[in-house]
């Protein structure tokens, strides 16, 4: 795709791209030089004008397109002047449904060179049939039939001989696997059983514009309505998980929204090249390196300090009284532990065994005896909670355009099963402090 430069031939640009574009009934993909800014901060000075932005926008929206955001670099476009001029005029414009089918979508600015225009390249990111995506427990999973006996039946079947920690490490894990095979061998027949139950409803629907339906028939239509309802309430909670969002209702029907939001999730976090000083870091291998060593080095070993604490003198800190200190060490009973989980919020990211805070509220009375020996070993210093404390470390960038390793705040993904610990301390230290 290449737009006009000239001003007068602009209009006649945009018409050409709603024309092409009604009549196509496939996916849309269109990329190139529109030689049109979308927004002011698309260009590096004050000289804005909103006319052609404002068109090309509602051009886009009455498209149902979507820009896929572009890693890499600010502009694509400079001239060569001594005070020269930055835009961002070329980009990637797909239709929403193409995004569904290609997920993992990315556009990359590579390097100029001698060119007044940067080059982009468009990828789809498809993982390789050897790639395992991590586990993560669906919430949707909780409205079928028969899975929370299903749930109930795996963990009370795994006996595994040894310590509270390795009971516990045992039955999450097979949980974990028993969960992953069901998930993939039930979502082929979601799919066959959606598909069978839409056709079979334009079926009847398409009898009806012509003859009567039987009362047979109507209440078959009712039936797969009802079911149709329930196939898609459980995607919709695939993908509000997914979205991680707050401004909507649970009840909401906006599938394809959370969808969009997830896929715009995944591209923010996803990491393309690096700069170090003059240095620009490509591939994986290269980033994984880089930043490792950035963070060794930033929480490493501290130098050495001359300054000294007397922990003899107390006389100005207050102390706890012999009752608190009583409550603070006191045994973990059910009530606080089982608080301690309820309290915590929902729809957040799950650590590396892919359980989420909602997983415990739901099984508490399946789990609380295997989780409540481990606060026995805890309480008792026999616990070794270095086996529970382990994360998945995230970057999130701190602005849009992140160059660089310190534009990325890290944060990390930790197992509830570690956090409840922390909330039943908190929560205790919290009445006394």
């Amino acid at each position: 795709m290449y737009g006009p430069a000239q001003h007068e031939y602009k209009s006649h640009f945009l018409s050409e791209i709603v024309r092409v574009c009604s009549k196509e009934a496939l996916p849309i993909v269109i990329g190139g030089d529109f030689n049109i800014i979308r927004r002011p901060d698309e260009k590096n000075n004050d000289n804005y004008n909103d006319r052609w932005p404002f068109m090309f926008n509602a051009v886009i929206d009455s498209l149902n397109l979507r820009e896929i955001e572009m890693t890499g670099r600010k502009f694509t476009w400079a001239n060569h002047l001594q005070n020269q001029t930055f835009e961002k005029l070329d980009r990637v414009l797909v239709c929403t449904d193409l995004e569904a089918k290609y997920p993992h979508t990315t556009v990359y600015a590579l390097t100029r060179e001698i060119s007044d225009h940067t080059p982009l390249l468009l990828s789809t990111n498809n993982p390789s049939s050897a790639y395992q995506p991590q586990f993560k427990f669906e919430l949707g999973w909780l409205l079928r039939d028969g899975f929370c006996e299903m749930v109930r039946d795996v963990w009370n079947s795994t006996l595994v001989d040894g310590s509270p920690i390795e009971r516990w490490q045992a039955k999450i894990r097979r949980l974990r696997q028993y969960l992953r095979g069901w998930a993939k061998s039930v979502s082929g027949a979601y799919k066959k059983e959606k598909i069978a139950i839409l056709n079979k409803l334009d079926e009847l629907d398409k009898k009806a514009e012509i003859t009567a339906l039987s009362e047979g028939e109507l209440d078959l239509k009712h039936v797969l309505n009802e079911r149709l309802a329930e196939l898609l309430r459980e995607e919709e909670i695939k993908w509000y998980q997914r979205a991680k969002v707050k401004h909507l209702l649970e009840c909401d029907a906006n599938t394809k929204y959370y969808h969009l939001l997830a896929n715009g999730r995944h591209r923010k976090t996803r990491i393309f090249q690096l700069e170090d000083e003059n240095n620009i870091i490509t591939g994986d291998a290269q980033l994984k390196e880089h930043i490792t060593s950035y963070y060794k080095n930033l929480f490493g070993p501290s130098t050495n300090s001359h300054i000294m604490l007397d922990e003899s003198q107390t006389d100005d800190i207050p102390q706890v009284s012999q009752l608190e200190n009583e409550y603070l060490t006191d045994t973990f009973s059910q009530e606080e532990v089982r608080a301690a989980i309820f309290q915590m919020e929902h729809n957040k990211a799950p650590g590396p065994d892919g359980f989420p805070p909602e997983f415990y509220q739901v099984f508490w009375n399946l789990i609380k005896d295997d989780l409540m020996v481990l606060f026995t070993d805890f309480h008792q210093g026999n616990l070794p909670l270095n086996r529970l404390n382990f994360g998945t470390i995230i970057l999130l960038p701190k602005k849009k355009d992140a160059k660089v390793i310190r534009q990325y705040r890290p944060i990390c993904l930790l197992n509830v099963s570690f956090k409840i610990f922390t909330k039943v301390a908190t929560n205790r230290l919290s009445t006394i402090a």
